[in-house]
């Protein structure tokens, strides 16, 4: 059955007609966001959602969404999306950050000339017929220092653009390396040099609890005197009623914004004030930017929808569709291992430690940690997902920690998963064959060779003759079919173990048959999510 998307605002038709073509059953209701009480009684229906800015995705629709498993932001800002109901629910929530950036940045430079220059009091001035020229003197921006704050996508776009104005540019940015700032030709300095040195100060990161207010009226007030400031990234970034007080003292020469911390603005401290530029968020308004924005969430959708590659996503590792295409017998067998040892740990898990050795230790660790966590999780929670269990392991304290290893044995490639418990360690292996099948290798340090199957019986008894024809005999009677019998032990004599792949569920009754024989020290039914 073909994946059904939701589109509830504004987006190009050629957006529409990609879904189209990639077979997926697309709604386009361009208004239908601005319903919210319609979108939740319909929401139900839908695997996706795409939307723009009108749409708020809210608890409440999250609630009514059983079966969605994507949102997609055709844009950058996600803050109208409950991402952390999101996660919880399982969704994962992408964005569209590379389709407009260069329109952004564009506009933060436009802010930057029409401040420097005074260009829209000019304007209205003319359109008046006053012919005010000498009241509009402006300022060059050639070898004037523009302070950036956030180097990456968008404001690195800005430092070159800056660049080929003459400008000198400084650059805050914490995530920003050495080689990076080289590479793009600004200077890396930390925040207090900038706001002392900036004739133009310009913001590009997004709104967190480390940005909001990062230009406070503490650090504003720190600025050189006849400083500029532009904010064409988001509202909240900057204290605007203490930035109006500045302005009005002179201590700022002036300012451009396109984005207010309440959207839409109707009122604001920045209003009325003499040079002072604002926009009614424009950064992305281009016809360019809406038709690459609208084209780039269709493709992420139907990518993710119909292979599985996860582009751009806030809130789960990306995959591309050939890493899906490689890693999806890996993923299956990663969150096989953790279902093997979360159905096995019936105390409270403390750690989780994942080792990847040979070929598995080049892939996408994140995505494969994602998989064993849900398979582990997925015994607190039958509906955890990929997206959903980090943020269930999270909440539960569980530390979670990877290493990975060059090829170290008989496999080109394996991966061990360990828990950790007040009680116990527990640890499994797996690898892939050739034949693209998962298989159990190691269970408790016992080397095995099993196939995972959505039935199984693992039990663990001293070294002994008879155990093989136990657990056949009695299975037998009971009308259970084994498809695959794999047996292992540490040394003659010692703890031996069995694993069991059976084409039905193991009965009760079986269980108890084979508890009555004593041979037993531990059985253990498994159930696996087997494509």
């Amino acid at each position: 059955m073909a994946p059904k998307v939701l589109i509830s605002d504004k987006l190009s038709e050629a957006a529409v007609q990609i879904f189209r073509d990639r077979g997926i059953d697309v709604d386009f209701q361009p208004d239908l966001g601005k319903d919210k009480d319609k979108l939740a009684a319909i929401i139900g229906d839908y695997d996706g959602l795409a939307i723009r800015s009108a749409t708020k995705v809210t608890q409440k629709i999250l609630d009514n969404a059983t079966n969605l498993k994507v949102i997609a932001r055709a844009g950058i800002g996600t803050d109208n999306i409950d991402k952390d109901a999101a996660s919880q629910k399982g969704v994962i929530v992408m964005n569209t950050p590379f389709g407009n950036m260069i329109t952004t940045a564009e506009h933060a430079i436009a802010m930057m000339f029409a401040v420097a220059r005074q260009i829209p009091e000019a304007s209205a001035s003319t359109h008046a017929g006053k012919w005010e020229k000498s009241k509009f003197m402006g300022v060059e921006l050639t070898n004037k220092t523009l302070g950036v704050i956030g180097a990456g996508n968008i404001g690195g776009i800005v430092c070159d653009r800056a660049r080929g104005l003459k400008m000198k540019v400084v650059a805050y940015d914490p995530f920003l390396s050495q080689e990076k700032a080289d590479k793009i030709g600004v200077e890396k300095v930390e925040l207090d040099e900038l706001l002392a040195r900036a004739d133009f100060i310009t913001l590009h990161v997004p709104l967190t609890d480390q940005t909001r207010n990062i230009l406070s009226k503490e650090n504003l007030e720190k600025t050189k005197k006849g400083v500029r400031i532009i904010n064409c990234a988001r509202g909240g970034l900057v204290d605007e009623a203490a930035l109006a007080e500045l302005l009005t003292s002179g201590h700022v020469a002036g300012a451009a914004f396109d984005v207010f911390s309440e959207e839409p603005a109707k009122t604001n401290p920045l209003f009325g004030l003499p040079n002072v530029v604002c926009t009614p968020h424009l950064g992305a308004a281009t016809s360019e930017a809406q038709e690459n924005v609208a084209l780039q969430v269709a493709e992420q959708m139907s990518n993710y929808l119909l292979d599985g590659a996860v582009e751009n996503a806030l809130n789960m590792p990306s995959m591309t569709a050939e890493e899906a295409r490689v890693m999806g017998p890996w993923v299956a067998l990663s969150g096989h291992l953790g279902g093997f040892i979360g159905q096995m740990t019936d105390e409270p898990i403390q750690a989780i430690n994942i080792l990847y050795d040979g070929v598995a230790s080049e892939m996408n660790l994140a995505a494969l940690n994602c998989s064993v966590v849900a398979g582990i999780m997925k015994k607190l929670n039958p509906d955890v997902n990929m997206v959903s269990a980090p943020v269930v392991a999270r909440e539960r304290g569980i530390q979670i920690s990877t290493t990975n290893q060059d090829k170290s044995g008989t496999f080109d490639g394996y991966i061990k998963v360990t828990v950790v418990t007040s009680k116990r360690e527990r640890s499994v292996a797996g690898t892939v064959f050739s034949d693209g099948k998962p298989r159990f290798i190691q269970i408790k340090g016992i080397n095995i060779d099993a196939e995972v199957g959505a039935h199984m019986l693992y039990t663990t008894n001293e070294d002994v003759p008879g155990i093989i024809g136990t657990l056949g005999h009695i299975l037998g009677d009971m009308g259970v079919n084994i498809a695959n019998f794999t047996l292992g032990r540490s040394a003659a004599g010692g703890e031996a173990i069995a694993l069991l792949y059976v084409d039905e569920p193991v009965p009760a009754a079986a269980r108890a048959a084979l508890a009555e024989t004593e041979f037993f020290n531990q059985i253990k039914p498994l159930q696996f999510d087997v494509a």
